[in-house]
């Protein structure tokens, strides 16, 4: 997964491939919150075993230091990726689980708390599916401004099947939350196309969408692949938060309904 191609692709295309950090104030502070131990690096969250990241040195996308104490599940059942520095080392380090399980068509959703939308430039915040396969079978939702405070935050990308060649297909746009820290997000994809959605609030249907996009040109280009769910939260090309503050969002649920 080559987050960086896509930032200086866009950068010369000059197209728009445009989370203030903060510490998630929310009804979550008034519960007990326990971190989850992981056995053989794995964690249980809405029904599908995790994978939690935590590899050693600097590690892609970044690349960036690991941490898997940065991933767990409270005791209401919601999944916490917190982005901090280690006092021991001195180093940033970053928190990304994915799935034991491959997905195929069908929707994907997820219900995410955080202060999204003002988000630090160096953030990025992904949800996606991934073969494995840099460049290829890829379909990512994510939260940045890859390093630039002045462009858009929210990334839909659609990276071509394998055997594809071209480009990947991707739109930028700009969003805040003003009215609270719970927004949706979801794609489902079919054989011919995937088809994105942002909205605010935890939502099971279309209201209070502020953003969607269908990608189905050309259809061919649409990975037909049963892949991972990843989600994850990590610095662009490893830098600080500039304000230097860790970051935390909370994943309520993440569920997927096949077609």
């Amino acid at each position: 997964m080559k987050k960086m191609f896509l930032v200086l692709l866009a950068a010369v295309m000059v197209t728009a491939c445009k989370k203030e950090s903060s510490n998630v104030q929310s009804s979550s502070k008034a519960a007990v919150v326990t971190k989850q131990k992981a056995v053989n690096s794995t964690l249980s969250f809405a029904g599908y075993t995790w994978v939690v990241s935590a590899p050693s040195g600097q590690v892609s996308p970044g690349p960036n230091y690991w941490n898997g104490s940065n991933a767990w599940v409270d005791a209401n059942g919601w999944l916490h990726l917190k982005i901090a520095k280690n006092a021991s080392n001195n180093h940033w380090e970053c928190a990304e689980v994915y799935t034991t399980a491959s997905l195929g068509y069908g929707t994907y959703q997820w219900q995410v708390e955080g202060t999204l939308g003002s988000f630090d430039k160096n953030i990025v915040f992904g949800m996606y599916n991934y073969s494995g396969n840099d460049g290829h079978d890829e379909m990512d939702i994510e939260i940045a401004r890859w390093g630039n405070a002045a462009w858009d935050n929210l990334n839909y990308t659609i990276w071509p099947a394998t055997g594809v060649t071209g480009s990947p297909g991707s739109t930028t746009h700009s969003f805040t939350t003003p009215n609270g820290t719970y927004t949706t997000h979801r794609f489902k994809r079919t054989s011919s196309s995937v088809k994105l959605q942002s909205l605010y609030g935890f939502q099971d249907g279309d209201a209070n969408q502020f953003q969607t996009d269908t990608f189905n040109t050309p259809g061919t280009s649409i990975s037909t692949l049963s892949m991972p769910v990843h989600i994850n939260l990590w610095l662009f090309n490893g830098y600080a938060p500039s304000d230097n503050q860790p970051v935390e969002v909370i994943i309520h649920s993440f569920k997927f309904t096949a077609l």
